[in-house]
């Protein structure tokens, strides 16, 4: 097999250590060089001298966690480092050892049978990770949201029955009041503004109930973590705004794309960047992604193939604009609703997924909004499979069916 490395390095990531090996390729012999190192700033600047001084500038490691990370930022720059998938460099079963995993990986980088993850710039990973956090947060918050409702219902006040929003303006006054000690569900219910207060009579029921000062104790607590947590959130809003203010141009472009919010193209860019140039196509850019379907094919058949698992936080971030496109007119709301009725929901969200994955890479490396005519194009095959099956489901209701073209 041919050569590609004469001489690389594969590293063994760990928390602690770091295993490595220096293979040397002379001739028709190989030489290999192991040494070990602590994952300190101390121990990761010796690990970057030993390398130099036997003039190894090819690396290779598996991204382990997130132990990879201290390790890629001193070294990058000075060495061309390769950061692999685990699954796609795992060792040979029974030689599962620091020092064999790292010959492996060197063995593996000096033929070029390692393909690097994608590892976006500086900035683009301050954004990610700022979005990342973002999104946990409110998560974290909707979690003590719902953990107020489950005390409201054990205190049998019915507030989420009436009101749409328990958070709002209207259903906070409400919650305050109660945590303040007010259990008259008249009194409460006059806290109702705009046009909640059409439910007065509805709400004096819904906020008559068995609310106790243990149920106080729990509400103040979880309404001072959501006030806490909704903070942070505005930080983060105010610090992302300020990374992605040059490219508010790049985002308003996005946003053309039905279901894309501006919080969703944040959230993109985020994840896979600007430079599209780094993925090459947008079918590679959705295989990384793991929005189309995997390989499964035997005797020349091809079966079912599953989605692999991928960037989870971008095949969320699209899979949540799938949905938000569904009831829309355009193109992939059609396409949405079309496959749903054949294969559900889920299944129909991904696949609308991998179609605005798609939209999002010609928008990003062409620099266009988003054109409706370009992806809905006219398919033969499928419009006379429409016009059989409406003419199929006329003549069972007891019609002659005539067609006849209309005139341009």
């Amino acid at each position: 097999m041919e050569v590609k490395h004469a001489v690389c390095c594969g590293l063994d990531v760990h928390g602690k250590v770091v295993a490595a090996t220096v293979r040397r390729t002379k001739g028709n012999t190989v030489e290999k060089e192991h040494g070990e190192f602590g994952t300190t700033t101390k121990g990761l600047l010796e690990l970057s001298d030993w390398l130099q001084a036997r003039e190894c500038y090819a690396v290779v490691m598996e991204s382990t966690g997130v132990y990879w990370k201290p390790v890629y930022h001193i070294l990058d720059g000075t060495f061309d480092v390769t950061v692999a998938n685990s699954y796609q460099v795992r060792n040979l079963p029974g030689r599962k050892t620091d020092k064999t995993d790292s010959e492996w990986l060197a063995e593996l980088h000096a033929h070029g049978l390692v393909r690097s993850s994608f590892i976006p710039p500086p900035e683009i990973r301050a954004l990610r990770d700022l979005t990342r956090t973002r999104v946990k947060l409110v998560q974290d918050r909707a979690n003590y949201k719902n953990r107020v409702h489950k005390i409201l219902e054990d205190a049998n006040i019915k507030l989420g029955n009436v009101a749409r929003d328990v958070f709002g303006v209207s259903g906070r006054s409400m919650l305050e009041a109660l945590v303040g000690g007010e259990r008259d569900g008249k009194k409460l219910a006059q806290l109702a503004r705009g046009t909640l207060r059409r439910k007065l009579p509805d709400l004096e029921l819904a906020l008559t109930g068995t609310f106790t000062e243990h149920h106080a104790l729990l509400v103040r607590m979880l309404l001072q973590l959501i006030d806490a947590l909704s903070d942070q959130v505005q930080l983060l809003d105010a610090r992302i705004g300020e990374l992605v203010d040059h490219h508010a141009q790049t985002i308003e472009l996005l946003t053309t794309i039905p279901g894309m919010s501006h919080t969703s193209a944040r959230d993109v860019i985020g994840e896979i960047g600007l430079d599209m140039a780094r993925f090459g196509s947008a079918k590679r850019l959705a295989s990384w992604a793991s929005l189309c379907p995997g390989n499964n094919e035997s005797a020349g058949k091809r079966l079912r193939g599953k989605t692999r698992h991928g960037n989870k936080y971008l095949k969320r971030i699209l899979t949540e604009c799938a949905w938000g496109a569904h009831d829309t007119t355009s193109f992939l709301g059609r396409t949405f609703r079309r496959l749903e009725t054949r294969i559900g929901g889920k299944k129909a969200a991904i696949a609308v997924a991998h179609k605005i994955l798609v939209v999002v890479y010609h928008v990003l490396s062409q620099g266009v909004a988003y054109d409706e005519t370009r992806y809905d194009l006219p398919n033969p095959a499928k419009e006379e499979a429409a016009r059989r099956r409406a003419v199929k489901a006329l003549e069972r209701l007891g019609f002659k069916v005539t067609l006849e073209g209309q005139a341009a």
